[in-house]
């Protein structure tokens, strides 16, 4: 049988599988936040960087992509997406509604934060620059996982002011050398 999965962060732009169809989309009830540690894919244990989660938040909304995976390779992609996603079980793995652009609702496999897990963080903006210009794990910079979601909401005509807020601090803390 064939799924949805929503992106919302890394999946819309590096989801590691060709989906058979994807539509724009939204998550009614959580907002994209940079509120995980990474101390794998974008920080280490000592120096960890900053990952976006869903965070449950009432009366919000996010916006990202619907992408349906086919039946034929469902178990794979499922498969990779548990390794990917859930390295440290600060994601917890749910099944969301989301509004797709045409008007259709469905069911999608979403990755949300657990905010009971030690790797679930708040800090203000500025914070959150100074780590994200800083912080480099097993995938890279983190600064570059900031810039490329960013460019590809930019890309898919999704606003998300604050992450265009954050990705103008990053990007003036790396062009004065402050990291």
């Amino acid at each position: 049988m064939d799924f949805w999965v929503f992106g919302y962060g890394s999946l819309l732009w590096n989801p590691g599988f060709a989906p058979i169809e994807t539509v724009a989309a939204r998550a009614d009830g959580w907002h994209r936040s940079f509120c995980m540690l990474s101390i794998h894919h974008r920080g280490t244990e000592d120096d960890p960087g900053l990952v976006l989660a869903l965070d449950a938040a009432p009366g919000a909304s996010c916006a990202g992509l619907a992408m349906r995976v086919p039946a034929s390779g469902s178990a794979g992609v499922l498969a990779m997406l548990r390794a990917r996603e859930l390295v440290s079980s600060a994601y917890l793995e749910r099944h969301l509604p989301v509004e797709l652009a045409d008007g259709r609702m469905v069911t999608a496999l979403s990755y949300v934060i657990d905010p009971d897990h030690r790797q679930y963080c708040r800090f203000e903006p500025e914070v959150q620059a100074r780590m994200i210009a800083r912080a480099h794990g097993g995938r890279g910079p983190n600064a570059d996982y900031l810039f490329n979601t960013a460019a590809h909401l930019r890309a898919l005509a999704l606003q998300d002011p604050e992450l265009d807020r954050l990705e103008v601090m990053v990007r003036t803390i790396l062009r004065q050398g402050d990291a």
